[in-house]
Parts: C-alpha cells; sequence; structure tokens
C-alpha cells in the first residue's frame, strides 16, 4: 500500500513540475527545478516509513565540486543520493530515461547528461559533456562506478568511465557508502520495505599526480573506502 501511495505521489508532482519546467525553460533557472526535485523526494522516505542514517555530510564544501561515487544496490540510491548530499549534483543517465514524458525534459533543463551505453564512443562522448559542464558550470557529478545495481548485495567490479571524469576534470572523488537499500528494494522488486538505510560520505581523495597508467591504483583505492564503509 505505501509503494501504491507512493508512486501516486510521484504522478501528481510530475503534473506539478510541468509548470515549473516551463517557467525553468523561460528564464533559465535550472537550479530551482532542481531545489523542487530535492524538496519532494524528502516526502518519499516518511511516506515508505524509511528511516535515513547520514554520516559525513556536513564536511562537503557545497562550493567545489566533486565527483560522488557510490556502490549501487537499489533503485532507491540515486533518488536518496540526490535528495541528501548537499549539492545540486548533476547525473549520467542512459539516454532512454529521457524519453520519459516531463521528467525527460527537466532532467535536460538541468543539464543531466545522456549516454548511449552500446559503443564505447557514445561513453566517452558523454564523459566529454560532463567535464566541460564542470569547467564552465562547476557542477557535481554523481556516478554509480558498477554501472548497474548489484544482483546480491554484494560490491561489483568498478567500471573506469566516472574515474576519467574525475581526472579530465581534475575534480576531487568522494567515496559514497550506502547500506540497506539492496533489504528494501533489491534489483527486480516493484516494492519498498520498510526499514533503515545507512550512507557514509567519506573524505574526499584528491586525483592529482594520477594519470591513465595509475589508474587502476585510483580505482582500487576509492573500492577499498567505499567497502570499508560497508563492513
Amino acid at each position: 500500500m505505501r509503494t501504491i501511495i507512493l508512486f501516486t505521489l510521484i504522478v501528481l508532482i510530475t503534473l506539478v513540475l510541468i509548470p515549473i519546467i516551463i517557467f525553468c525553460w523561460v528564464f533559465r533557472s535550472p537550479q530551482i527545478l532542481i531545489w523542487a526535485g530535492k524538496q519532494a523526494l524528502r516526502i518519499a522516505p516518511k511516506i515508505l516509513g524509511i528511516h535515513i542514517e547520514i554520516t559525513g555530510a556536513d564536511e562537503i564544501k557545497k562550493d567545489r565540486s566533486y565527483i560522488f561515487m557510490s556502490n549501487h544496490l537499489s533503485f532507491l540510491d540515486g533518488p536518496l543520493l540526490f535528495m541528501i548530499i548537499p549539492q545540486p549534483i548533476r547525473v549520467i543517465l542512459k539516454k532512454e530515461v529521457f524519453r520519459i514524458p516531463v521528467i525527460g525534459l527537466g532532467m535536460r533543463q538541468v543539464d543531466f547528461v545522456p549516454v548511449d551505453r552500446k559503443g564505447i564512443k557514445g561513453g566517452k562522448k558523454s564523459i566529454d559533456r560532463a567535464v566541460q559542464l564542470i569547467k564552465d558550470k562547476g557542477y557535481s557529478f554523481l556516478i554509480f562506478p558498477e554501472g548497474t545495481r548489484s544482483l546480491n548485495g554484494h560490491l561489483q567490479p568498478f567500471r573506469r568511465g566516472g574515474f576519467f571524469l574525475a581526472l579530465n576534470s581534475s575534480v576531487p572523488i568522494l567515496p559514497i557508502s550506502i547500506q540497506g537499500t539492496y533489504e528494501l528494494m533489491p534489483k527486480g522488486s516493484f516494492f519498498v520495505k520498510r526499514g533503515s538505510i545507512r550512507v557514509i560520505l567519506h573524505s574526499a581523495i584528491s586525483v592529482e599526480g594520477y594519470n591513465e597508467k595509475s589508474l587502476p591504483d585510483l580505482i582500487s583505492k576509492v573500492q577499498n573506502i567505499i567497502r570499508e564503509g560497508l563492513q
């Protein structure tokens, strides 16, 4: 019942967002749309009966760009981190998501970046676009380096795309460990259970001194930090 109520609310919020999206398009004010999205998401945990424990958010500098990197356990992870990270973050999403009516238009308005996962060139093009947005507008990006949600709740191998984003933009990586979302809504599940979620935002890691040759060392460092936060 709680999940049905939530999805009904999502539909209503989407309808409310239509005039906001139009306003943001006319007046070139994407920050308003991101703010509205964050506020709307704050309603969800209360409806679903989810308690969220957050550690480390106070250390994030709101005027600094980061590449936030998190493990990926559930469909809940993206909206959860979008809500709790104290910055108007952007994300790189598969291009099919941008076809969703209203939602897709809103994502384009706030400079979310589409990616075609079928080819290497598509991924590189998206990384290059994100790098340019970071340099021109000072954005932060959220990346799930595993690439997809875990099927068993365990940490998966990391892909390199997000790390190239950090290297090419010279922006520090901020690792994030999420616990609990797999138990509440594992991959393939439609309904959300009541329960608790724990999120640890670790200290940022400078990418200075790293290059493509030493990339495996950087990947290993970030992966180990996230893994330690899951213990």
